[in-house]
Parts: C-alpha cells; structure tokens; sequence
C-alpha cells in the first residue's frame, strides 16, 4: 500500500485526488493552513482533514513513498523542506495525473475557454452509454461523487488541461505533462496576465502542447479560432487534425435546438460558445467509439457543469457563471441576450483575478458588457491590497470599457442594495465572476 502525503490538500483540485487515491486503495495524508467547503466537510468524511491546520515537518518521514505538492505551497514550505532533504519523490498535480496515466491513452481538452465544459460534456455522454473511464475535471458534475477517477483497470484517461503553472517548483504549465493521444482546443484568448505578460509567451504555450501529442496521436480544434488555425497549420508533426465549428442550431420561446438533419434536439443548455463546445465534444466522443445517435441521445439531458452558465433562479431567472476573462464575458453576455431577447439582461462582472485587475490588461474589456441593458462591474479594494496592486479608479474602469453607462461598485452592500432595487419583471440577471462579489450571498438576493 503506497503512503502519499498531500502538502495543501485543501484545494479544490487537490482533495479530489485525494479521495480518487483513497478509492484506489492508497493510504492518504496531507497538510494545509486553511481549508474551505465543501473540500472541508468532503475529507473529513473520508478521514483526511487535519487535525490541526498548518504545516508539520515532522509528518514528513522516509516512510512516505511521494509527496503531491499543490500550488498554494509556497517554495518554502516547512513541509516541503523536510521531504527534500529525505530525498523523497515530489510530485507536482499534473505530474502526478501523468504518472498514473502513463500507460493509459490520454485524452486532453486544453482551451482558454470552454474547457471544463466540453471535458464534462464528454463524461456525461461516456457515463449515459455506461462506457468507463478515468478522468479529471475542474467542475463538480451532477451524478458523479469526486471529480478525479484513477483505477488499476479503465484504459482511457480524460484531463481537463489547464494552462495555468503546475507548482512553486514546476512553472511549465499543466497540460505540458500530460503527453495526450488526444487532444482537443477549444481557443485562444489570452489571459494570466501575470504568468504571461504578452500574448505571444500566452501563445507559445498552446504551440507547445501541439508539440507534446504523441505521434501518430489526434488534435481536435476550434476552426472558428484564427490564432488557433494558424498553429494547427504550422505544425509538422504526424499527427491527424480533426476541425470542428459550431453546429446549426435554432432558438425557438427562449428554448434552444440543435438541428441534426430534420430533426430538432432539444437542449437544456444554450449559447453559440456552448454549441461549440457540444460539437467539440461529440468529434471527442467519436473518436472514444460514440455514434453520433448515442451522442445526440445522451447529451439532452446535460444540464452544464457548476458555474458554467448555471441557472440558481427561476423567478427572477438569475445565472452565475464562472466567466471573467473578456472572451468569456463577450459570449456569455450575448448568449443570455440572444436567448432571451424580449427581457432586460442585467449583467453584473466581478474583477477578482491578478489579470482583470491589472490596469495593462483591463482595455481587453472594451466593449465586453455592450449588450447586456444594465451593465454592472464589481471590484474589491481589499482584493487589490491583498493581491498587492495598484489602486484603480472606477473612472478608469469606465474608459476600459468604454461604456457610458457603466455602473462600477467597491462595496458589496451598495451593491447589494443596487440589485435589488431593480425591477424583476421581464428581466434575467447574469452575474459572471470566479469570486464572490466580497461576500454576497446570491441565494439571498431573490
């Protein structure tokens, strides 16, 4: 029985690799200074909450056959310390992912956007049509318990690649590890503004996981995405390349269909970037042997992963949606709009990440919020101090967007009083944020 010790096991992504490995039958410890729900509740059923919160060197011995370090551990981490100097096997998450998915075939969704969806897309169809698999995706899915899956048995893999740095010690992005026999990209906007400064170094990554697919492998892209295209069409590697666009679709009383030859599917979701993803998720699908009939079947009955898109209100209709890089706001906002065109969309942004608050970075928001009637945004000062950033005016968040009637807030309770001060007949709100509004309980709101 291996010994692994997690150093921050309290992460979203980290304590679901936890429980996947408890389920493998490896025995599990692991150290964080704060933990919050649900990871919380969800490891102390399982036995894995620390007793104490912080770090403990002394919990690191040789009996310990690796360590999984997340990125909350900073480079000099008491705990990390100690397994360097015993010299034991350090592994970054994605290291780990790879490690035990070596000899799998791995298939790898990589995007700026659109990712956890089509990876959640393509596990629904998978679990509608009783195909097994392993799999690792960012989101929490109706009818699955954790959202890492690592058996002795399945022989297929699906990653949700994230573009992000792997570790304090690692700074290569996640999905460089994962060496897919498949992958798949949804598009490329740039974004983590404070890991790549310039588009081009944002750029050169996706080009280096195109270079990663095992020869002979499969990418699957986005043909819609210009940028995308061009590093398809630049690449010599053998390997086969499969495009994809959005499928036709048709809106008919605020009810979205895909058409497939003469017939209307009825789907629970909706957007041009969600039918995207769906048609992305299909040629996925295909190639891990879905017929399309199965697909079409199967994926009716999707309701969207948590925060993509998700419907939290039926009267006011109200949506939260993880969306706050400028592409994802772009095409969330038009998505509400076009489905409901007879109602006034009100939007509300959060600027949470290092990349929405940077000043250099904001003018990518121009125009981003334009067809929503009421357009809100939200920033914390305190975010700002915490992140150690420059003060930012609201003015200067209204010539960034260039929108003139921009409302901009800093306190949550002027903005608490301003949502709720308008009226909710005929309208649908839209908060878009990877924060939460500096507290604000949406569930209260209506």
């Amino acid at each position: 029985m291996k010994r692994i010790h997690f150093v921050a096991i309290g992460g979203s992504a980290m304590h679901n690799l936890a429980l996947a490995l408890i389920e493998k039958g490896y025995q599990v410890t692991g150290s964080d200074d704060i933990i919050f729900e649900p990871s919380k509740t969800r490891l102390k059923n399982r036995g894995l909450l620390p007793e104490t919160f912080g770090w403990f060197p002394e919990k690191i011995t040789s009996e310990i056959d690796e360590i999984i370090l997340g990125m909350h551990a900073h480079d000099d981490n008491p705990e990390l310390k100690k397994a360097k100097e015993l010299g034991l096997k350090i592994f970054s998450y994605p290291e780990y992912l790879y490690h035990q998915s070596k000899d799998k075939n791995r298939v790898v969704i990589a995007g700026s956007h659109g990712k956890t969806t089509i990876t959640s897309m393509v596990l629904h169809v998978l679990n509608d049509c009783k195909k097994e698999i392993d799999f690792m995706v960012g989101a929490q899915l109706k009818g699955f318990d954790i959202m890492v899956k690592l058996t002795h048995q399945n022989n297929t893999i699906i990653l949700e690649g994230d573009e992000y740095l792997s570790s304090t010690l690692d700074k290569r992005p996640k999905f460089l590890h994962y060496k897919p026999n498949v992958a798949l990209i949804s598009g490329i906007s740039w974004d983590h503004i404070n890991v790549f400064p310039t588009f081009e170094i944002y750029l050169t990554q996706f080009k280096l996981f195109i270079d990663s697919i095992e020869d002979g492998g499969t990418l699957i892209y986005n043909e819609l995405d210009q940028e995308l295209v061009k590093l398809v069409k630049s690449c010599k590697k053998q390997i086969k390349k499969i495009a994809y666009s959005t499928p036709v679709h048709q809106i008919k009383e605020e009810e979205t269909f895909l058409v497939v030859d003469t017939k209307n599917i009825p789907l629970k979701f909706f957007g041009n970037h969600n039918l995207n993803n769906l048609e992305g998720a299909r040629v996925v699908c295909n190639e891990l042997g879905i017929a399309n009939e199965d697909f079409y079947t199967a994926i009716q009955s999707f309701t969207g992963a948590s925060k993509r898109l998700e419907r939290i209100n039926n009267n006011p209709i109200v949506f939260k949606d993880f969306a706050h890089a400028p592409s994802k706001v772009i095409s969330t906002t038009i998505a509400v709009k076009n489905q409901y065109k007879s109602k006034i969309i009100v939007a509300c942004l959060e600027l949470h990440t290092y990349s929405s608050l940077n000043k250099e970075f904001l003018n990518e928001y121009r125009n981003s919020l334009n067809k929503a009637d009421i357009k809100i945004v939200f920033y914390s000062k305190e975010a700002l101090e915490i992140k150690r950033m420059e003060v930012i005016s609201p003015n200067f968040i209204k010539e960034c967007f260039n929108t003139n009637d921009l409302e901009v807030y800093t306190n949550t309770l002027e903005l608490e009083n301003r949502i709720k001060g308008i009226e909710t007949n005929n309208t649908v709100f839209l908060f878009m944020s990877s924060g939460n509004y500096g507290g604000l309980d949406l569930a209260e709101l209506f």
